[in-house]
């Protein structure tokens, strides 16, 4: 039985996720400014955050399965001393290419995050598994919900441009400091990249439960993202006309809804998976429903998105921890692979949400948004009632 890992070393992989998991949305606030510098037109604004989210993608099918190949604490501090330089990239950026080069760039090295959290489902005994990667997730879900309201303020103050030059020196800080702390962690049994590279699809057919929590997570992330990239751009209009500041106090109050990881960590490791996940899907479809109510006070309305984005947030917090306990129980000596595949697939849902959201408000206003939206959990939470169907079915046969 392995020996448990310490409060210290989960403290320092969340706080470390959440540092890197923020730059990947850093720019979800800063859209409309970013586009606006950068000669982008409103119907391509999405872009901005769709090529961090498909270099994430990239990172997680090429990079983070070297976790399985590498000694991942150096793993880790390269892709860290990569990102830093594409955020430099980013800070002095002028236009539109530039700055989405950078994005992709941006993206690709901040997997580096999923790189750290199967380092701590293998520092974990067993019987806490689930409760260790909670809390870890929930520093990396602080990390991208603080992420929003932090842009938005120093950007205010500051510019869009400073936001990523403060991100690279923060990011140049963490690799020296976890160069420093980590623990060495060479694979038991390291295989050839392009054999490696190879058992990934294999791996994906051979785990029906990677598939399933991978879509379900897709359906959520995607609803995620779009709502994180239309929201600040309705926040702008003149129904509610808040300025940057007003946005990130906003963003702010929506990270509450990071409560729910740990809650998720627990019920997961009780057993409880099934039904915990489908009130995730449930209250990522609520999410989205609830703005739908438009009343005439501007107040209320704004109290009543605020509420929404809690609930959004809760369902995808919760069923990330839900998702990510389910596959690290597929085995040890591929979890870095499990992991890449899990969020390769649900940032690709994640990366069609923030792009299919800038389109359809640009065209066809908020409405259509938030039903786009509630489409993507609402998919998923079909998809889960087969689950459901064959649980009960087996139980039925038990008895």
């Amino acid at each position: 039985m392995n020996k448990d890992i310490s409060k210290g070393m989960v403290w320092l992989l969340a706080i470390a996720c959440g540092l890197i998991a923020a730059n990947l949305y850093y720019a979800q606030t800063l859209v409309g400014p970013i586009s606006a510098a950068t000669g982008l037109s409103p119907q391509a604004a999405g872009l901005v955050v769709t090529l961090t989210q498909a270099g994430y993608t990239a990172g997680l099918l090429f990079i983070v399965p070297l976790g399985d190949l590498f000694e991942n604490r150096k793993l880790v501090v390269s892709a860290l001393l990569f990102t830093a330089a594409a955020l430099v990239a980013a800070a002095i950026s002028t236009s539109a290419w530039t700055f989405l080069a950078a994005a992709l760039g941006i993206g690709l090295g901040s997997v580096a995050a999923q790189v750290l959290v199967p380092f701590a489902a293998h520092l974990s005994a067993e019987a806490t598994r689930g409760q260790t990667v909670g809390k870890v997730v929930s520093g990396l879900l602080m990390g991208i919900m603080l992420a929003r309201p932090v842009a938005s303020l120093v950007a205010d103050h500051a510019g869009w441009h400073a936001v990523f030059g403060g991100a690279a020196v923060l990011i140049l800080g963490l690799a020296f400091v976890l160069h420093r702390t980590l623990p060495l962690r060479v694979p038991v049994s390291p295989v050839p990249y392009g054999k490696l590279m190879a058992s990934l699809w294999h791996l994906f057919l051979a785990q029906p439960v990677l598939r399933r929590r991978a879509a379900y997570h897709a359906g959520l992330f995607g609803a995620f993202s779009l709502f994180w990239t239309v929201t600040p751009m309705v926040l702008a209009t003149p129904q509610f006309h808040l300025p940057q500041t007003g946005v990130a106090v906003f963003a702010l109050v929506g990270m509450a809804g990071a409560i729910a990881s740990p809650v998720a960590g627990r019920l997961a490791d009780s057993g409880h998976t099934l039904p915990a996940t489908a009130a995730a899907l449930a209250l990522g479809v609520a999410g989205f429903l609830m703005p739908m109510y438009v009343p005439d006070s501007r107040n209320v309305a704004l109290a009543t998105l605020t509420v929404a984005s809690i609930v959004l947030d809760m369902g995808v917090a919760a069923n990330l921890v839900l998702g990510q306990r389910a596959i690290f129980n597929l085995g040890a000596e591929v979890r870095s692979r499990l992991n890449g595949l899990y969020f390769a697939v649900f940032f690709a849902g994640g990366a069609l949400g923030s792009a299919a959201g800038g389109w359809v408000y640009a065209s066809y206003g908020w409405h259509a948004a938030l039903l786009t939206g509630a489409a993507f959990p609402g998919l998923a939470l079909l998809y889960w009632l087969t689950e459901y169907a064959a649980s009960a079915g087996t139980v039925k046969r038990a008895v």
